[in-house]
């Protein structure tokens, strides 16, 4: 035993490449996934998510002091710990019969067992634990065998990590109606953006031919040049990488404002859902850019970067039915792609034929939703995010004090009418003026509350 120890620790340090040892296949249950920003996250109780069709919980261990994640499912009667709570000792406890769980998964105190039972003790009673790991304020999870995990590279953004100094970094998510894999060939295709996002983030006027070259590819993604670059050559050249299974970047530098990086990462949760995280971090060449990114509210940026996720949404949720109904033709077969500007759709493609990269092979896709659904904002962002909702709580709060405030002054007219004194003009003035204002804060706090809760069908691009 003491000859094979040293050897087995060896083999465990050896790094491993996401996707499994196949070489023909890759495993999208061996690697990593983001799947909440860490700020975004309450301690104090248990948060729900679905990972490659796997409902987990997500908590935080007290006593280990680090975030765990368990399959979301007591091995008593099925319940999901997600609707437990987080106990006097530090444990997990499931909602139904009060089973407490550590953050290992192993069961530490079944309440209805006498003091001498040994139930708990049981691999039945225990709950699956994933490997978890906190790198650049995001939370990843681990699905596949955990004792690969720590031998499978976290998919970080590298750049920032080689040259940490000086950059400035927005950041966003929101739960898409469609497939990471949808997602992912959507960002990775840099020619919709003029188009789709008309007068958002893109201008027609823009769109022009595209030369890209994919420079390097394999199991483990692509890297590709464009070396004009957006706006006709204006910003310079533009490099993408694809790390698989789920994370792309765009690397541009340009010398009127610095660099930019737009990063993706798209996580799987189900057949036709996926959850996008979007990182855009900059090193402006001025620092006036950077001043008023760091003072605006996250929450209403997150407005803004909701409506930019809306222009392709419909269209996206859309378009993989149509897939669908051909999904017995080759890609290539189903849609035309004459031009250099597709080239990383075709090497995305490629990879997903070539290394059976589907990680829902077979599935259908659950039933095409409605407009409204499709615009929901409150349900695929605002109730997971830690800065709009507490902002919608503010807003609403706002909006009833102004309300009072412009009905209690109202009310006061009569009797000032009637009243034997005689008032000073800027008295009165000041009550006609108060509840004027009040009900002009009403209706702008009322516009965007409902920003946090739907978004608008229409786009942006196809208004006059």
């Amino acid at each position: 035993m003491t000859a094979t120890h040293p050897e087995r620790l060896a083999k465990s340090s050896v790094p491993l490449a996401a996707g499994g040892p196949d070489p023909q296949r890759f495993d999208w249950f061996e690697a990593w996934y983001p799947v909440h920003y860490v700020e975004d996250l309450d301690k104090a109780k248990p948060t729900r998510f679905t990972l490659l069709g796997q409902d987990v919980v997500i908590w935080w261990e007290p006593t280990a002091k680090t975030w765990r994640v368990l399959a979301d499912q007591c091995p008593h009667r099925l319940a999901p710990l997600s609707e437990g709570r987080i106990n006097e000792a530090g444990q997990l406890e499931c909602p139904y019969h009060g089973w407490a769980f550590s953050g290992e998964g192993l069961c530490e105190h079944i309440p209805q067992q006498p003091p001498q039972g040994e139930a708990h003790r049981s691999n039945r009673a225990c709950v699956a634990s994933m490997p978890t790991d906190v790198r650049q304020g995001l939370l990843f999870v681990y699905p596949g065998k955990p004792e690969n995990a720590a031998r499978v590279e976290v998919p970080i953004i590298d750049p920032v990590v080689a040259e940490p100094d000086g950059w400035v970094m927005l950041n966003t998510f929101r739960d898409l109606p469609y497939d990471a894999l949808t997602l992912l060939e959507n960002v990775l295709d840099a020619s919709h953006i003029p188009y789709t996002h008309h007068k958002t983030v893109g201008k027609r006027e823009n769109a022009a031919p595209m030369q890209m070259d994919v420079v390097s590819s394999g199991k483990q993604g692509f890297q590709g040049v464009w070396p004009e670059g957006p706006r006709k050559g204006a910003l310079g050249t533009q490099h993408t990488t694809f790390v698989a299974p789920a994370l792309m970047y765009h690397d541009l530098t340009s010398k009127q404002f610095g660099r930019t990086l737009t990063v993706v990462y798209a996580t799987p949760m189900r057949k036709g859902e996926c959850r996008l995280f979007a990182r855009f971090p900059f090193k402006f060449s001025s620092k006036l850019p950077a001043f008023f990114i760091k003072r605006t509210p996250r929450w209403f940026s997150h407005v803004g970067n909701n409506r930019v996720l809306e222009d392709d949404q419909i269209f996206l949720h859309l378009q993989e039915r149509l897939l669908e109904k051909e999904q017995h033709r080759p890609y290539a077969q189903s849609c035309y792609l004459p031009t250099q500007a597709d080239r990383y759709v075709v090497a995305f493609r490629k990879w997903i034929s070539d290394f059976e990269a589907n990680p829902f092979e077979g599935e259908p896709l659950p039933p095409e939703q409605s407009i409204d659904m499709l615009m929901d904002r409150y349900g695929s962002h605002t109730k997971h995010c830690g800065s709009c909702g507490p902002a919608l709580k503010r807003i609403q709060a706002i909006r009833k004090g102004a309300i009072v405030l412009s009905a209690a002054i109202w009310s006061l007219v009569p009797l000032l009418v009637v009243s034997p004194w005689t008032i000073p003009w800027w008295a009165g003035a000041s009550l006609t003026a108060v509840p004027l204002l009040a009900g002009a804060l009403w209706l702008w706090l009322g516009d965007l509350e409902q920003k946090l809760y739907k978004g608008d069908p229409t786009p942006p691009r196809n208004l006059s």
